[in-house]
């Protein structure tokens, strides 16, 4: 009979030591190396007690039923971790895949038309800045606006752009970018045009309003949309070309003011109700880049970067292929096969979400489902840009945005507001007084500007299609004079006396123009509707060429901005650029002067052009592709709103003093300048 102690010898020749004793032994195979002979034999010899054999057992190198499980969990907590980070890795993927297929795309045909569609869009922008500011002064004549409305006119198209950017940039990472720029431009086109015949002032400051939403959009949807279309060498440069069409529309702007505003005959009138006079020509010519843009973004296709996000894989390789084969075929390659067969594509939840819920209920009920979650969906994404990976330098790159349009906007403004304080002050010196004059049965045929008449006594004069410009009378008598056909700019009759006088055909109105004046038998017949004006006379070009100046400025800034990009980093473009501008205007407190205010005017614009060409580079390469639009739309809308708090601010020192609004600008130049410093360099990142 065999020795039921010692070991067990298999058919391969491996040694299994033995549990047990007698007929019940059994092999239990280890990993651990087999003993010597002799030593398993005397171990084995040792006894049978429980303890003694789970001795035996520990000394034999067998592992204890406990260690066993315990690594049997580490082993399937590794295994789920290594799967996880599979799965991260897969993911992170897409990103190089796109680059190297945008890369085989090429950079060609496509990119250009499209950067020129896109163009347009943001020359619409640049023209929606200066077009309410070039107009005002003469719809404010035209309208008879109170210096508080003229403020809120200045303000509301600001109001309306900041509302349109954080709309429109969360709408585009849902819907779709070249969608939501196809609704925002249409928005634009159309309230734009419905603005040149508003005659009221309530109904047109909301139709720029509207405009001003659908223009809004067009920032933040233009850079993210174009950024995708490009390789990670072209992308910084050649969205700072794109820069130049904010330019252009400045350009297009003052150019065409200076050409239409005064010519005053150019528009037409039907009654006294309604006039269309030149500046409404002029706002009319203004929505054309808008048109063009709009009618060239129906012929370009959806961003595939949006489409993969959405799962809709398909399209986006379909519309990679056009790319591919539509710059080869350009460049004499025709033959050349777009060779990428799969693409790595992020699963999404909330498309789906929506199509599950519009198979049900009623048509109103769809359409409130679809629209709610739509609503739930952006306002999400919205807080997701303050999770932890992003919310510290999404601040630093608020602060930067803020600083930088607090001070440009601001500036932008007061630079043409500080001219014309300088013109009044050099007109108010040559004012001349008269001083207790008489005159009787005269003909005034000649044009009464920047005087001054006290206690004087003026007995059947006529005063006949005349102009009466900065004048004012005081304490003086008129009796039995005629009036017709004036034309008055900033005229008052102050504590008059006013006898059997008629007043025919003019703009001079019993309730405005005169204050405190005692009227005995005074006749005022057809009185004109609004201000009318010699616009040719009135408006001064001073103010057109610093706006066609400054726009003008910028292009030596984006020019650098442009060939530096890619070559010096986005840090230091925006980072010198601001300092650079805060010098700018901390040599204007030594402005005395129209045009020494004009030179710095122009420098400023030139040297912070280039901070703006890197701000919105950096923008579009610092978030995700999920959240590019919606972070550019919210920026740009802290942007808008920087505008309007320093026009505000600026605006309330005119003619007080010019050393608040310098100092301010400087120290959120600089702060802002500084921080930038702070941001990760994008340079050579892939857009994630």
């Amino acid at each position: 009979m065999d020795d039921p102690y010692q070991n067990n010898i298999n058919q391969q020749g491996e040694t299994y030591p033995t549990y047990g004793g007698g007929e019940y032994t059994y092999p239990y195979q280890t990993d651990y190396p087999p003993q010597e002979e002799e030593d398993a034999a005397s171990d084995v010899t040792e006894g049978h007690d429980e303890d003694e054999q789970m001795y035996e057992g520990e000394y034999q190198g067998i592992p204890h039923p406990d260690e066993i499980k315990e690594a049997r969990r580490a082993a399937r907590r590794e295994a789920r971790m290594k799967a996880r980070m599979a799965t991260d890795v897969e993911e992170e993927t897409l990103p190089e895949q796109y680059e190297s297929i945008m890369e085989d795309c090429g950079h060609g045909r496509f990119q250009w038309t499209l950067f020129t569609v896109l163009g347009l869009a943001l020359m619409a922008d640049g023209v929606e800045c200066f077009v309410v500011s070039l107009a005002l002064p003469s719809a404010e004549k035209d309208m008879c606006l109170s210096n508080a409305d003229k403020g809120m006119l200045g303000l509301i198209v600001y109001v309306g752009m900041m509302i349109g950017a954080v709309l429109w940039g969360g709408l585009a990472d849902k819907l779709g970018r070249r969608q939501c720029l196809l609704y925002a431009l249409a928005i634009n086109c159309i309230f734009s045009f419905l603005s040149c015949f508003a005659q009221g002032y309530g109904i047109f400051i909301f139709f720029r309003l509207c405009s001003g939403i659908g223009i809004g959009g067009s920032v933040p949807v233009v850079y993210t949309y174009f950024a995708e279309f490009l390789q990670m060498d072209k992308r910084g440069e050649h969205l700072s070309w794109l820069c130049l069409f904010w330019m252009l529309g400045g350009l297009y702007a003052s150019f065409t003011a200076w050409g239409i505003i005064p010519h005053y005959g150019w528009g037409f009138s039907m009654g006294t109700e309604f006039q269309f006079h030149s500046w409404r020509v002029f706002v009319l010519v203004c929505f054309l880049p808008s048109v063009a843009a709009l009618a060239g973004l129906v012929f370009m296709p959806e961003s595939p970067r949006f489409l993969l996000e959405s799962a809709r894989h398909d399209e986006a390789w379909m519309i990679l292929k056009q790319v591919h084969d539509t710059n080869w075929r350009a460049k004499g390659e025709p033959e050349r096969v777009f060779q990428v067969s799969q693409i790595k594509t992020p699963q999404t939840q909330d498309d789906e979400f929506i199509e599950i819920q519009s198979e049900t209920g009623t048509a109103f009920q769809r359409f409130m489902v679809r629209h709610m979650t739509l609503v739930k969906q952006v306002m999400k994404n919205m807080l997701s840009l303050a999770a932890p990976d992003l919310r510290i330098h999404g601040l630093f790159i608020a602060i930067v945005w803020f600083t930088m349009a607090f001070s440009f906007y601001g500036l932008g403004v007061w630079f043409p507001d500080q001219i014309k304080l300088l013109q009044f002050e050099e007109f108010e010196s040559n004012v001349k007084i008269f001083h207790r004059e008489k005159v009787e049965r005269f003909h005034f045929n000649f044009t009464l500007q920047n005087q001054v008449h006290k206690e004087g006594e003026y007995i059947h004069d006529r005063f006949i299609n005349i102009e009466i410009r900065n004048v004012k009378f005081e304490e003086s008598l008129f009796e039995n004079c005629y009036f017709e056909d004036i034309r008055s700019t900033d005229t008052f009759f102050e504590n008059c006396t006013l006898k059997n006088t008629v007043f025919y055909n003019t703009d001079l109105w019993e309730d405005s123009k005169f204050i405190n004046c005692k009227l005995e038998n005074t006749t005022f017949l057809h009185p004109k509707k609004g201000c009318h004006l010699n616009f040719q006379e009135e408006n001064d070009v001073v103010i057109y060429l610093v706006s066609f100046l400054g726009s003008l400025s910028v292009l030596p800034g984006n020019i650098i901005a442009g060939l530096l990009m890619d070559k010096v980093g986005r840090l230091k473009i925006i980072g010198g650029s601001m300092l650079c501008s805060a010098g700018c205007t901390f040599f204007v407190l030594l402005c005395f002067s129209q045009w020494a205010v004009v030179l710095f005017h122009c420098l400023f614009f030139a040297a912070s052009a280039a901070a703006w060409n890197g701000i919105e580079v950096i923008t579009v390469e610092l978030y995700p592709a999920s959240k590019r639009a919606t972070a550019f739309g919210v920026l740009n809308g802290t942007c808008k709103l920087a505008a309007i708090i320093s026009t505000f601010i600026f605006g309330k020192f005119i003619g007080i003093t010019k050393i608040v609004p310098i100092i301010l600008s400087f120290s959120a130049l600089v702060c802002g300048g500084l921080l930038a410093f702070k941001l990760p360099e994008t340079r050579e990142v892939i857009l994630q």
